[in-house]
């Protein structure tokens, strides 16, 4: 008889085992279930943690309690028996990922947990089987997202329950959990004006992320952020826009090898002094601003600047004869050419924002074709005018001497070819510019304006250095027939530059908008001709075929314009072999799918336009070596082309804190592996190296 009631409790035992599930109306990619960490039987008045686990395929993703800039977080409603008690919902740490129309989100892939403290009542009736359920809802995304529900239970026996039985239960998974307390390391949090700031020094070697958790009514950003490399440890700032009356709050996330840790940020348990507070916020705008002024120093050095650059060269020894004082004024005149622009880029910026738009650095004009028209115009026209095809001269008054006029036109070509160097170097990202501006774009219109200051005046340094200083002068060779040659020598440079924004508008619209500006370009050199010659002599048959040649050159390049307008975007190729490396288009469903499966990923995020992503590609990505190292390790390289605007590209670089390309990343082989941020400037040693980590 008792070996009976044994093996009835046995049975028994294996059909209520503590982690038994039940499953109903379970959504599309989800699997729902529940488990326990309880001892058996379940201690009366002792609490234990009931988990719930949200199984999902490959390509699906869930969202976190805050998701970001869409999704709706999971939703659990627990049915416990009478006397029970469940906690609060507590989610494990998040992910972030892109969507479409440039979207930013917080969620989950491969499996979502969430976990509430069960405590069960100090009366428990013994000898008794109790049932826990939970109501559970859920929204899944992949291509489309499609909402899911389920009913979960778990059955668990009551204390003295069979408690010889030596009881069967599947594990709980285990996930990364934020920790209680705070994290080994001081943390400031400060800032105002609507941006709150979190700056601390981490771990070596650990990589840190910020998820903000915004009550109902607060408006949150985009979370920016600005690190730079120190012998203690990465020094961190979180930018995080935050607008609305809801104390502070969100979660400090730490990668340091295979491992995640995380810590809630809440104004109250870090909360800094008013001084403190202007102290920290005034300490991270100087070091952005500073990397702004870095970056717009090393703009001088990048291939999109260097044929402007050439020419002010020119415009030195051509002055080497002059008072140091005209000298001077020649530099301040490039340096105001070099600030307007940059000036009015940040104007410009400030009006996108206040209209909802996201900006970004160099994109939004280079994106836009018909920009490139008229750029191309203006380096065409450059081009002729050096090489004396025409000559365009002030008009003087009666009292206004030649000198004088001359001397005014110098001026203006000075702050003309500050302003043309400035339109070549939008875009071109600088080490240091991409995270300053990234930083700067989230902040008030006073901190745009001044990022944008800080880089015309790293750009501008070097010329004013050059031309307030008189003992450069004895290094110029002295002006003389062979300043007339090497002018017409810096056409060539410029007609190089006309050939590359060329290749852009083919890029963009296709071989038909290439050869319609071919067409115009040929329209307006001879119209160059005819005015250089009819220019000579003041009479009123001059000024009549002068405006009607003007005529003719605007009504070419209106209808250029037109036709460019109206052509369809050219078809990306993005994908297939080229020299040997076998592009796969960047899409974010297409990486998420590539890294479920564990697989190396090699991304590299270029543009036509961008000369430094192109220089990258022929000096260090196709290259003999990468491309069979590519081959060996099966890596798979994928290309995101942002030539023409593309939202998930744009989403693709703000997650990585950047506002233009390039952008080379590379995940390595696994699971859930970190991506491995390159620098902007490539050379074939760093590529290898990463490759073969």
């Amino acid at each position: 008889m008792k070996g009976m009631k044994r093996f009835l409790c046995l049975v028994l035992a294996g059909f209520f085992l503590p982690h038994y599930t039940l499953f109903a109306g379970t959504g599309e990619g989800v699997k729902a279930w529940i488990a326990t960490d309880a001892t058996v039987p379940i201690q009366a008045g002792k609490p234990f943690t009931a988990t719930v686990v949200l199984d999902l395929q490959p390509g699906f993703h869930t969202y976190w309690q805050y998701p970001g800039d869409s999704g709706l977080a999971p939703k659990v409603t627990w049915y416990l028996p009478e006397g029970w008690k469940a906690g609060p919902i507590e989610f494990a740490i998040p992910h972030q990922f892109s969507e479409s129309g440039d979207m930013i989100v917080y969620g989950y892939e491969k499996q979502q947990l969430l976990r509430a403290t069960i405590t069960p009542p100090k009366d428990l009736p013994k000898d008794k089987i109790f049932k826990l359920k939970a109501s559970l809802s859920w929204l899944a995304c992949k291509e489309l997202c499609v909402p899911g529900s389920a009913d979960v239970a778990l059955q668990v026996p009551g204390p003295t329950w069979a408690t010889d039985l030596d009881w069967a239960s599947t594990s709980v998974p285990k996930g990364d959990w934020p920790l209680s307390g705070k994290p080994p390391f001081p943390v400031s949090i400060s800032g105002k004006n609507g941006t709150k700031l979190v700056s601390f020094t981490g771990q070596v070697g650990a990589i840190y992320e910020f998820y903000p958790d915004p009550a109902e009514g607060t408006t949150v950003g985009h979370v920016t952020r600005i690190s730079s490399q120190g012998a203690k440890g990465p020094a961190v700032v979180f930018s995080i826009p935050w607008e609305g009356p809801a104390p502070f709050r969100g979660l400090l996330v730490e990668q340091n090898g295979g491992q995640r840790k995380g810590w809630w940020m809440l104004n109250n348990d870090f909360q800094v002094t008013d001084g403190n507070a202007d102290k920290a916020s005034l300490f991270v705008l100087l070091a952005a601003l500073f990397s702004g002024f870095l970056g717009g120093l090393i703009l001088n050095l990048m291939p999109c600047v260097l044929p402007v650059i050439s020419l002010k060269i020119f415009s030195f020894i051509a002055q080497a004869g002059e008072s140091p004082k005209r000298i001077f004024r020649h530099g301040l005149a490039f340096a105001a050419g070099i600030f307007i622009w940059f000036l009015g880029l940040g104007l410009l910026i400030i009006a996108l924002k206040a209209g909802g738009s996201q900006v970004t650095w160099g994109a939004f004009q280079f994106q836009n074709p018909l920009f490139v028209v008229g750029l191309s115009v203006l380096v065409f026209l450059f081009a002729l005018n050096l090489f004396g095809l025409f000559e365009i001269t002030l008009p003087g008054s009666a009292t206004t001497s030649l000198d004088h006029t001359a001397r005014r036109e110098g001026y203006g070509g000075s702050f003309f070819q500050g302003l043309f160097a400035t339109l070549l170097a939008t875009p071109c990202t600088a080490p240091f510019l991409g995270s300053a501006l990234g930083f700067a774009f989230g902040q008030s219109s006073f901190v745009i304006l001044a990022m944008f200051a800080s880089v015309a005046l790293g750009m501008s340094l070097p010329y004013l250095l050059l031309s307030a200083q008189p003992g450069w002068r004895k290094w110029i060779p002295k002006p003389g027939v062979w300043m007339e040659r090497l002018k017409q020598f810096m056409g060539f440079p410029l007609l190089a530059t006309n050939l590359w924004l060329l290749w852009v508008l083919q890029n963009q619209r296709g071989n038909e908008a290439a050869l319609i500006l071919l067409a115009l370009f040929l329209i307006l050199g001879f119209c160059a001709w005819l005015f250089g010659i009819l220019s000579v002599g003041g009479s009123r048959a001059r000024v009549v075929y002068l405006s009607l040649i003007g005529l003719l050159a605007l009504a070419a390049i209106a209808f250029t314009a037109q036709r460019i307008r109206v052509t369809q975007p050219a078809t990306l190729k993005t994908s297939g072999a080229v020299d040997g490396i076998a592009w796969v288009p960047y899409t974010p469903e297409a990486l998420t799918a590539l890294r479920a499966e564990g697989k190396p990923v090699f991304l590299d995020f270029t543009a036509s336009w961008c000369l430094t992503c192109q220089f990258n590609e022929r000096a260090a990505i196709n290259v003999p070596a990468v491309r069979q190292l590519i081959k060996e390790k099966g890596i798979i390289a994928m290309k995101g082309d942002w030539t023409n605007a593309d939202p998930a590209i744009t989403a693709a670089l703000k997650s990585f804190d950047r506002v233009g390309v390039p952008l080379v990343v590379f995940y390595p082989a696994g699971k859930g592996s970190e991506p491995m941020v390159l620098p902007e400037l490539l050379r074939e040693k760093i590529l290898i190296d990463t490759l073969i980590k």
